[in-house]
């Protein structure tokens, strides 16, 4: 069975994968829809004793956890049609992966990161929703395929704390410039190619941090190895899930549709030239090595609709004097009345910080991408009359509620728009690699051998 969990909008990730599974599908601008499978089989693996596979800093994986991740792996890679990778292979990259998700949670929790119990009550909510079920029915499934209550929301709760440090510590520090639209705008007049879409799939092989060049040339003798399995006939999401160190490794990496403008420049540069189905060779980025698979393409259309929605917010600053947890119960206060018959307008003009006060918190109709990735992902999930729980950005925590929503065609102010999503979807796909990389760099892990 397949739950839908789409904690943040379509972006990199349909990423940072996707950003966004926060990248993230979501797009990183919004990173990353993100899916959460539940794929629990009725018989597992046998293991006849449980043992520390790795130590990652004050952490350890277990060889039963690792156990537990490859059969959902290898059920979630059958529903998908994708051939199963040699199990030592894929066992491997399941380390790999717990490996950075064991990190990346360990740095959340040390900077502060919390998710209450009502946020992760809205999100499972949202989640029976998106899947068309009663929140009691998806609990009942979820037991049904062999998952506690308890361990479906811990990994809820890890996804969202991962994806709240991804957008505090990555996307929010993204700036585009009004230079960079411009130049942007420019270009893809003169580009046709920026404007047509790719649907692709992806192996990214990271380099260390300072890489010398004996693990260089390393890292570049993995990525010809998976070339050289592709070009005997392998399938691609079964290379992918053999070689890749992206997140989205396990599902194919497969990027989906995206346009021209939407992707790095040398991704674009790489498949300018291939045909649907075919794969390009190994070529180097930044931050490691990669091969692209270019699965369609596709023109786009002249006239571009995007949903427009009607929103206001009340919002409270952090300060040295007004800390996180202060701004977000004085909200949780805040909504409490609203709920109880105050005027959320009222409340706006009395207690919000932002300029928007003296209109009862009325921002007017936007469009995606003008306002910061948390907010919009927060928005996105409300239906028109409903008041987000706190929402915590760079500016501060807001409470959103959603007026109305509405088709609309996009004018030269909503182009730029396009433009500013497009140039910062560009730069946090290499950002959020970036990250990760430093992340896994600064971490102690160590391997330990199965006991003879």
């Amino acid at each position: 069975m397949k739950i839908q969990a789409n904690l943040i909008p379509t972006s990199l990730n349909q990423r940072v994968g996707t950003i966004l599974r926060f990248m993230l599908k979501a797009r990183l601008v919004s990173i990353i829809p993100l899916l959460f499978l539940i794929v629990l089989p009725t018989q597992a693996r046998a293991e006849p004793i449980d043992w520390v596979v790795a130590v990652i800093n004050s952490d350890v994986i277990t060889a039963h956890e690792l156990n537990r991740r490859l059969i959902e792996t290898e059920s979630d890679l059958k529903e998908q049609g994708t051939p199963l990778p040699p199990i030592n292979v894929l066992r491997r990259q399941l380390l790999e992966h717990l490996i950075t998700e064991h990190i990346e949670l360990q740095q959340a929790k040390k900077t502060g990161i919390s998710i209450s119990d009502e946020q992760l009550d809205e999100a499972i909510n949202n989640i029976a929703a998106q899947n068309n079920l009663t929140t009691a029915e998806l609990e009942q499934k979820i037991q049904s395929n062999g998952l506690s209550i308890k361990e479906f929301r811990n990994k809820i709760r890890n996804q969202m704390m991962i994806e709240r440090l991804k957008q505090r510590d990555v996307l929010s520090r993204i700036q585009v410039s009004d230079a960079e639209i411009n130049n942007f705008l420019k270009q893809k007049a003169l580009q046709p190619d920026m404007d047509k879409q790719y649907k692709i799939s992806h192996i990214f092989i990271r380099l260390p941090d300072n890489a010398t060049t004996a693990q260089i040339d390393a890292t570049k003798k993995r990525a010809e190895q998976a070339l050289s399995d592709l070009k005997a006939g392998m399938n691609f999401g079964q290379v992918a899930a053999s070689y890749s160190d992206a997140p989205d490794a396990l599902s194919g990496g497969l990027l989906n549709w995206r346009s021209g403008a939407q992707l790095p420049d040398l991704y674009l540069k790489a498949i300018t030239n291939l045909s649907p189905g075919s794969i390009t060779g190994v070529f180097r980025s930044p931050n490691g090595f990669n091969i692209l698979k270019l699965i369609d393409e596709r023109g786009k259309d002249k006239q571009i609709i995007v949903t427009q929605t009607h929103v206001r917010q009340i919002l409270i600053r952090t300060s040295d004097i007004v800390s996180d947890s202060e701004a977000q119960a004085r909200l949780e206060k805040i909504r409490a009345r609203i709920l109880a018959g105050a005027s959320f307008a009222s409340m706006a003009k009395s207690y919000s910080d932002d300029g928007s006060a003296a209109q009862g918190g009325d921002i007017g109709w936007v469009s995606p991408g003008d306002t910061v990735p948390a907010f919009e992902n927060a928005m996105n999930k409300l239906a028109p009359g409903q008041i987000s729980q706190p929402v915590h950005t760079q500016f501060g925590w807001h409470l959103i509620q959603v007026i109305a929503r509405r088709q609309a065609n996009v004018t030269k102010a909503e182009q730029r728009n396009e433009a500013r999503k497009a140039i910062f979807e560009s730069k946090a796909e290499e950002a959020v690699q970036e990250w990760l990389r430093e992340l896994r760099d600064s971490a102690y892990v160590r391997y330990f051998p199965r006991p003879s």
